[in-house]
């Protein structure tokens, strides 16, 4: 038998040995929480996808799989160029520095992990040399395509019915087409009215509203895919000249688009087709509306109509990796549950997932699995040329 002093040193050191593991595991526990055991990706980030970066799942499933919190910092597209990427530009890290130190070869600034755009041209315009007048660029490790919305319009179902009887919209598999979109663009520049279709208790001209091209990207993508459809898929600089007139009547004829995407979506679906008959917007648009307002939705989702052109565009969200830090968030978007939450909850079609997309988890009428005829996006130079000529007509 043990002696009894002996017995109590035992007893000591085995509580001493519980103590120690006890506090070890509560300051494991605790650095969980509040994050300190995370690794922090810092990421410059354009519009469009505010809320689901800040969506709680999200973060949820980044710190408890990955080990990582992301750390979401908002930049115009056109910054991202212009500006030098790194975080005093945002009011972060050394604010102390002088505009004229800014640099990503400036080891002394807050660098960023990753660039997230919300426009694939800016990724592949990142990845080439800047030019004189813009700011010095990261090194790209990995860039990809994330996430994805088609251009879709919207409008009310006696308005579809009017278009479909005129020959420009077709039904197919309960999914709504522009089939003749050319058709559509020469009743706008010949200046038919709804009632010119059968439509008598509509006034004005028919017309798509958007958002301005010159100001927003959103807008850019929709002229641009306007461009295409007026070329007919010809690529080439003289057919592309020879179309911007037609775009810049277009343009001229669309009125007053002081408007974000946002609230001209928001817009269409309070005030209703007399006041909005045909808006363009992007899809994702009507899944986020119906999450964020499902009894607003219930109130209108029998008479809207969601309609795809042929060819449409699609808006893609793509990152671009600076360091293995980025490179581990990029990853993380392969998780099944984060991109179930951001087709279910927020309309982002996922890049990789084979084109096909599993639309019965929305449960919302008129939306295809597959968009099957797309059209390649404008390259920036294009862009540019395009939104100048909107802005001078010449």
């Amino acid at each position: 038998m043990l002696k009894e002093g002996k017995k109590e040193k035992i007893i000591g050191l085995a509580i001493l040995v519980v103590v120690i593991v006890l506090v070890v595991i509560i300051k494991g526990v605790v650095d969980y929480s509040s994050g300190k055991n995370l690794t922090i990706v810092y990421g410059a980030v354009g519009g469009g996808k505010e809320d689901f970066i800040a969506d709680e799942q999200f973060n949820k499933i980044l710190k408890d799989r990955y080990h990582l919190k992301f750390v979401a910092d908002s930049w115009g597209n056109g910054s991202t160029i212009s500006k030098p990427l790194v975080r005093e530009t945002v009011h972060y890290g050394n604010t102390s520095l002088p505009e004229s130190s800014l640099s990503v070869n400036n080891d002394q600034c807050s660098k960023y992990d990753l660039l997230f755009t919300s426009d694939e041209r800016y990724l592949t315009y990142y990845r080439g040399e800047p030019k004189e007048d813009e700011a010095e660029r990261y090194r790209v490790l990995k860039g990809s395509l994330t996430l994805n919305t088609p251009i879709v319009f919207y409008s009310w179902d006696t308005v579809v019915d009017a278009l479909e009887k005129e020959g420009i919209v077709s039904k197919e598999d309960d999914v709504y087409y522009i089939t003749d979109f050319n058709k559509l663009i020469d009743y706008i520049l010949a200046d038919k009215t709804w009632k010119d279709i059968g439509l008598n208790d509509m006034f004005g001209n028919i017309n798509i509203a958007s958002v301005d091209p010159v100001s927003s990207s959103p807008g850019a993508t929709y002229y641009g895919l306007l461009l295409t459809i007026l070329t007919n898929g010809n690529e080439s600089d003289a057919a592309r000249e020879e179309a911007l007139p037609k775009l810049k009547q277009l343009y001229d004829k669309s009125g007053y688009m002081g408007v974000t995407p946002a609230d001209l979506f928001e817009k269409f679906m309070k005030i209703g087709q007399g006041t909005y008959p045909l808006i363009v917007d992007y899809e994702k648009s009507l899944m986020e509306f119906r999450n964020r307002d499902p009894e607003g939705y219930e109130n209108v989702k029998d008479h809207l109509r969601i309609l795809y052109s042929k060819p449409t565009v699609t808006n893609s969200h793509c990152i671009a990796t600076f360091t293995e830090e980025g490179n581990q968030l990029l990853k993380a978007f392969d998780d099944k549950d984060i991109q179930e939450l951001a087709w279910k909850n927020y309309g982002f079609r996922v890049a990789g997932s084979g084109g096909v997309t599993d639309v019965s988890v929305v449960d919302m009428p008129g939306i295809p699995s597959r968009i099957t005829s797309g059209a390649k996006g404008l390259k920036m130079d294009t862009y540019n040329r395009l939104i100048e000529y909107l802005e001078k007509g010449e």
